[in-house]
């Protein structure tokens, strides 16, 4: 488990370099610039809000450790509003994120995805990036409503941090492995059942991936280094992880 964790870890460092490669560049720019504007707003929001934010979670009895509850609850608002907008950002910048993950597999294996381009195969691409993602923001909304639960449940509350932590960090790798195994045809559910099979990678890229959208500036790259960790880790170890799967059936 700690050697894939490790690994997934490993994935999201290699983005970054991934991103700067010749004829990768040019795909990199739109969903930077998307991340950038969303994440902009959501640092805003984030300090906005926060002071009403404490004062709502915490009930008078519990106001002598506001000092030591402020830290949880910072990472606690910091993890739901950034994942929150990197949803939204994932969910505008799909069609290009999938256009990335295609054109950045091609360099990685030397073998272009099938099929020409052509204006038809391009809306078919924006059209199934789409349709994905709405299937992926469908999956969190159902996990949504027990995890803001735990918001409202004082003593439960505590545990808030660690559950939006493990959640996002799955729902990131899921976000971004998306992109490439699309690519290939595969549907949500079998994405899903993919990535459960490879859990410690899944949890030690999507947990990567987490804290860079919680650092200033690097949040910013979150996105599209995001997608090209998750192509690579699909080169190198999921769609081996699949055809073994495949080859079972």
């Amino acid at each position: 488990m700690l050697k894939d964790l490790l690994a997934g870890m490993r994935f999201a460092r290699r983005g970054f370099g991934l991103i700067t490669l010749k004829g990768v560049r040019r795909y990199v720019a739109i969903p930077l610039l998307i991340n950038i504007v969303l994440f902009t707003l959501g640092i805003w929001y984030l300090a906005s809000e926060f002071g009403a934010f404490m004062d709502r979670m915490l009930p008078d009895w519990l106001d002598w450790a506001r000092w030591v509850l402020w830290p949880l609850f910072a990472v606690t608002m910091s993890i739901a509003v950034f994942y929150t907008f990197t949803v939204v950002a994932n969910l505008i910048s799909a069609p290009f994120n999938a256009l990335l993950a295609e054109k950045l597999e091609a360099k990685l294996t030397g073998q272009p995805l099938d099929g020409a381009f052509s204006f038809r195969a391009l809306a078919k691409t924006v059209k199934d990036a789409l349709v994905s993602e709405l299937r992926k923001t469908g999956y969190l909304l159902l996990w949504l409503i027990p995890l803001l639960i735990l918001f409202l449940i004082p003593g439960l509350n505590l545990l808030a941090p660690f559950a939006w932590a493990a959640f996002g960090a799955w729902m990131l790798a899921i976000e971004y492995a998306d992109y490439p195994m699309g690519n290939h045809g595969m549907i949500f559910t079998d994405e899903r059942h993919l990535l459960a099979r490879e859990r410690g990678l899944a949890f030690g890229f999507g947990g990567s991936v987490l804290l860079m959208t919680m650092i200033p500036v690097l949040n910013f790259l979150a996105m599209p280094v995001g997608v090209a960790g998750a192509t690579a880790m699909w080169v190198d170890r999921l769609r081996h992880t699949q055809a073994r799967l495949e080859a079972k059936r």
